[in-house]
Formats: C-alpha cells, sequence, structure tokens
C-alpha cells in the first residue's frame, strides 16, 4: 500500500515531467492523475467559496438587467483589497496534498483536530482528507496559530487547495 509521502512524490514526478496522464494500479487501489497541457501555468483552478447563483436562460437575464437595482453588492475599494492581500501574504497555507474528503475530527462524535486560535506545531495532525477509502492525516509544517479555516467539515476538496491559514510564529 502506497504512503502518502509516495503518493505526493508521484504527483511532483508528474507535474514535473511532460507526462500528461499516468495510472497505478495494485491489487484493489487505483491511482488515475491527468494533467492539462505542458505546464502547470496553464491549468485553470478555480474555487467557489460563496453560493452560485442558478444559471438562467439570456431571456430571463435580460428581462432582469432591465429592471432597476434595489440593492447593490458591496464594492471593494482598491485600498480594502490592499490591506485584505497585506493581511492574508505573512499567512502559510496549509494546503490538501490529495482530492477528497475534508474532515475536521478522527470521528463524528470527537474534537477537531484544531479551530481557529489552535497553536499548532511542525507535524502536528490538522485534519483528515479521505481519498479512496483511507483516510490520510494531514499534519502542519509550520508552528504558529490557525487563523481561519477555509473548508467546511465533509466538504470536497481539490489537489492543492488551501484548507488553513497559519499565522507562523
Amino acid at each position: 500500500m502506497l504512503k502518502v509521502q509516495e503518493i505526493r512524490e508521484i504527483i511532483k514526478l508528474i507535474d514535473e515531467s511532460d507526462i500528461d496522464e499516468f495510472v497505478y494500479r495494485q491489487d484493489d487501489l487505483k491511482i488515475e492523475l491527468k494533467k492539462k497541457g505542458k505546464s502547470p501555468a496553464q491549468e485553470t483552478v478555480r474555487y467557489v467559496t460563496g453560493p452560485v447563483p442558478a444559471l438562467q436562460p439570456a431571456a430571463q437575464q435580460e428581462s432582469k438587467s432591465k429592471q432597476p437595482a434595489t440593492e447593490q453588492a458591496p464594492v471593494a475599494t482598491e485600498s480594502t483589497l490592499v490591506s485584505k492581500a497585506e493581511e492574508k501574504s505573512n499567512l502559510y497555507e496549509i494546503v490538501s496534498p490529495m482530492v477528497g474528503t475534508f474532515y475536521q475530527a478522527p470521528s463524528p462524535d470527537s474534537d477537531s483536530y484544531v479551530n481557529v486560535g489552535s497553536e499548532v506545531t511542525s507535524g502536528s495532525i490538522v485534519c483528515i482528507v479521505e481519498a479512496m477509502k483511507l483516510f490520510n492525516e494531514i499534519e502542519a509544517e509550520v508552528e504558529g496559530e490557525i487563523a481561519e479555516i477555509l473548508v467546511k467539515d465533509g466538504e470536497l476538496v481539490e489537489y492543492g487547495q488551501p484548507l488553513f491559514l497559519v499565522e507562523p510564529k
């Protein structure tokens, strides 16, 4: 059985190579990796954190755009964006090493590994990502304090998706 670190190494090797597709099979285990284009820079990944508006036929969208807007969404000014970017620039991201389901606790009736404000050290377990019925413990790579939890318990996460923001010590 492959270990998480071995899977990470395979992903890194595939990412750095010209290989576009990789399949690994062993007994009932199957790992399938696919990438678009020749470099990661060509790949586009979007993470949606808020509610996604439902798609509507063009005729309905047109009629809605002609109606006067009664409620405006708040507009972020350049100074607001800069201050938020500066605020997050000193934070370290703990990212998902694989595609899977994010869990904050070892079992449904247990307490979360970490909460906002929790102190973590390098190597301390912060969550579990379940992939192919394997529960992979994700460890912090820095010492610091959890500033923000970016995903909800039970949510599907992607490879490289930020899970936590840590304020390093």
